[in-house]
């Protein structure tokens, strides 16, 4: 069974920084592309970065280019987003998720295992 399980969301204020981390189990986690998509109240999930299966392509919304970064650890079956810069506009729930085999991918209908998410809030 795939579990996904993201970690690292809070309350920070604008300008400030935070880490997220998510964990996979249950699948060879260095075989499947991983993606940060998040959800803000009224609006769909959009992709905000994404990774390929080697971490060599990756892709950046544009609202986040230059402030984000996502990394992964194969070794240790692990995701990670780094946000800087944060603005209020960045607030809502964040998820992790694995996709259903794809090397690379965007597109949330391309991932198959979601965790629960992680609530990261800016204030102004």
């Amino acid at each position: 069974q795939v579990q996904v399980v993201e970690s690292g969301g809070g309350l920070v204020q604008a300008g400030g920084s935070l880490r997220l981390s998510c964990t996979a189990s249950g699948l060879t986690f260095g075989d499947y592309a991983m993606g940060w998509f998040r959800q803000a109240p009224g609006k769909e999930r959009e992709a905000v970065v994404c990774i390929s299966w080697s971490g060599v392509v990756r892709y950046y919304a544009e609202s986040v280019k230059g402030r984000f970064t996502i990394s992964r650890d194969n070794a240790k079956n692990t995701l990670y987003l780094q946000m800087n810069s944060l603005k209020p506009e960045d607030t809502a729930m964040y998820y992790c998720a694995a996709s259903g085999g794809a090397k690379y991918a965007t597109d949330p209908k391309d991932f198959a295992y979601w965790g629960q998410g992680t609530q990261v809030t800016v204030s102004s």
